[in-house]
């Protein structure tokens, strides 16, 4: 049964969150993918063993060029914890937006993001770090995870979803959507 908050935000990150392993749990899922750039959400799921727990993080220079968001020590913490940490290009933007600010206009990749908002931010989020784990070889292929997303800070967003690769976006599925606000 899927939960829905009243509100989006970081308010929900620790009931999305319980929600999200319990789900993964229940299904014998063993990958769950969450967004963190602060590492507070990522925090959350330090000392979960059972789990393959894949944190993505904003790519360098998405604020600042050159400029890396999450702190050394947070992503060290998260690492020797057993987080997987992932810093790339975000799928659903690279040169897309370098195409859109340069000569304006909206292109494909920007075309099925702002098609995944239709859901809310945070469902645009977690299919999209889904499938950036995927392609880093972070989680296996073919087989269905518990991916989350965030509308700002925390997360308040879950899917069980099967990820394809960047190539073949098109095959992802959204199986369940475990929570996600009503208000986005």
């Amino acid at each position: 049964m899927t939960t829905y908050w009243q509100q989006k935000g970081k308010s929900n990150t620790e009931a999305t969150v319980k929600l999200a392993l319990k789900r993964a749990r229940e299904l014998g899922l063993k990958d769950v993918v969450i967004p963190s750039v602060s590492g507070y959400t990522a925090n959350l799921c330090l000392g979960i063993n059972d789990l393959n727990i894949v944190c993505v993080t904003h790519q360098a220079g998405f604020k600042k060029p050159g400029e890396i968001e999450m702190d050394t020590a947070i992503r060290q913490r998260l690492e020797d914890g057993g987080i997987k940490v992932l810093t790339t290009t975000h799928l659903l933007a690279g040169l897309d937006r370098a195409l859109r600010f340069s000569f304006q206009g909206i292109y494909p990749a920007e075309i099925i993001a702002n098609t995944l908002r239709l859901f809310g931010q945070g469902t645009k989020v977690a299919v999209e770090v889904a499938c950036m784990a995927l392609d880093a070889g972070l989680i296996p292929a073919g087989v269905d995870i518990v991916s989350l997303g965030g509308s700002s800070e925390g997360v308040d967003t879950a899917l069980v979803l099967r990820p394809a690769h960047s190539q073949d976006f098109f095959a992802t599925k959204i199986k369940e959507i475990i929570c996600k606000p009503r208000e986005f």
